[in-house]
């Protein structure tokens, strides 16, 4: 069961040399070692079943492939409570190092626009959780909001909150709408979002015939550019544990601004 862990990447080795099937760069790992190792001297950690470079593998493993704390236990020679505390650390620590909104806005101001959308996580929960329903998507979820640059990379991703909430509310919520406002970017949103205001941009609304000449070429032209959007949500649904979510919903959070932070850590910024 399981795989069997490697030695951590030299600085100047590519992906190619992490474990069988965890495709991710090499400075990802660098980066979640280098923190596992400044952690563990600030709370004057002796000595660890496996090292910072191992343990970066284990959570690596775990957020890329989805691999249980039992199958990440029998492959990295732990117990499974370990695997989790691990893990839980290691997620912890990037999840910190996420951009914040102010900070994604920031960025987003050097940009000609951005993209705004929101995705549905999927989560093992029953019909009787209604708050976590999307009518939507008909399955039960997460809502989390992602903002991406012209394209299509990540920028910015969202707290999660129940799927029952519509894509318009959440970026209420999260104070999206009026930090773009605030700072003069432009964004592109579908439907979803139909009366946000400020400087959010949306297709006209109705039936396609009903429409104008001018709004159909409008809307034609809107569509090419939302669709850049969905690079960066195949970023996300890309790390296999975010694809079905078997853990508490307290989690999701900081489970997404892990998956954020390993990906800019290997973008081209």
């Amino acid at each position: 069961m399981g795989f069997r862990p490697r030695e951590p990447c030299p600085p100047e080795a590519s992906h190619a040399c992490l474990p069988s099937g965890v495709d991710v760069s090499s400075s990802s790992l660098r980066l979640l070692a280098e923190h596992l190792r400044v952690h563990r001297r600030a709370i004057g950690s002796r000595w660890r079943r496996l090292s910072p470079g191992r343990q970066a593998l284990l959570a690596l493993a775990h957020l890329r492939l989805g691999h249980t704390y039992a199958q990440l236990a029998a492959g990295f020679g732990i117990g499974t409570i370990t695997a989790h505390r691990y893990v839980a650390e290691a997620v912890d620590l990037l999840a910190a190092l996420a951009p914040t909104l102010a900070e994604a806005a920031r960025t987003a101001s050097m940009k000609a626009f951005v993209l705004l959308d929101g995705t549905l996580l999927p989560i093992d929960r029953i019909a009787a959780d209604r708050p976590f329903y999307s009518g939507k998507h008909k399955k039960h979820g997460m809502n989390v909001q992602v903002l991406a640059e012209p394209f299509g990379r990540l920028l910015w991703a969202s707290p999660a909150l129940p799927g029952a909430i519509h894509d318009v509310r959440a970026a209420r919520e999260h104070g999206v709408i009026d930090a773009l406002t605030a700072a003069g970017i432009t964004c592109w949103a579908d439907m979803g979002y139909r009366g946000a205001g400020g400087t959010v941009r949306i297709p006209y609304w109705g039936r396609w015939d009903t429409l104008s000449t001018g709004q159909q070429a409008v809307n034609r032209s809107h569509a090419k550019i939302r669709a850049l959007v969905e690079q960066a949500m195949a970023t996300l649904k890309s790390w296999r544990l975010l694809r079905k979510l078997r853990c508490s919903t307290t989690r999701i959070t900081s489970l997404v601004q892990a998956v954020l932070t390993l990906h800019l850590a290997s973008s081209d910024r």
